[in-house]
């Protein structure tokens, strides 16, 4: 491989979200990886697959340290399918974030709004019924 370019060992010791998005893109760009440059949605759910599985794993083994890696790699194959979305014009990570964080204020109205309920079990009966009528509207 190449030598080493100006800014690697500070992309390297980032640990900022916009770094990650930057990484993906110059991986996913010209001069990038050619690897990462021919994946596809579909080529990459074996590997979704397969790091969820490493999470549920660390978490039934208590394995923290274990646990924060492999959130990074599901981390990264949402920012990796996000990119590829985005470079075919369908939607970006911004899109991905303001969906998730749309979906978790609708549905926790006793946090967000002035609905009332004090246990979990509410709280599930609530959310399925919100999720059942957002399913409806599609």
């Amino acid at each position: 491989m190449g030598g080493k370019k100006s800014g690697d060992s500070n992309l390297r010791r980032s640990r900022r979200f916009e770094d990650l998005i930057k990484i993906m893109d110059i991986l996913l760009g010209e001069n990038g990886c050619p690897w990462d440059r021919r994946q596809t949605h579909r080529t990459l759910l074996k590997y979704l697959k397969e790091e969820v599985g490493e999470v549920a794993l660390a978490v039934r083994k208590n394995d923290w340290k274990n646990l924060e890696e492999e959130l990074g790699d599901v981390l990264l194959q949402v920012i990796f399918h996000s990119a590829l979305a985005r470079k075919a014009g369908r939607f970006s990570i911004a899109d991905v974030i303001g969906g998730i964080n749309a979906k978790l204020v609708r549905r926790h109205p006793h946090v967000f709004g002035d609905k009332k309920l004090s246990t979990p079990a509410q709280v599930l009966v609530q959310w399925d019924k919100i999720k059942k009528r957002e399913k409806m509207k599609r």
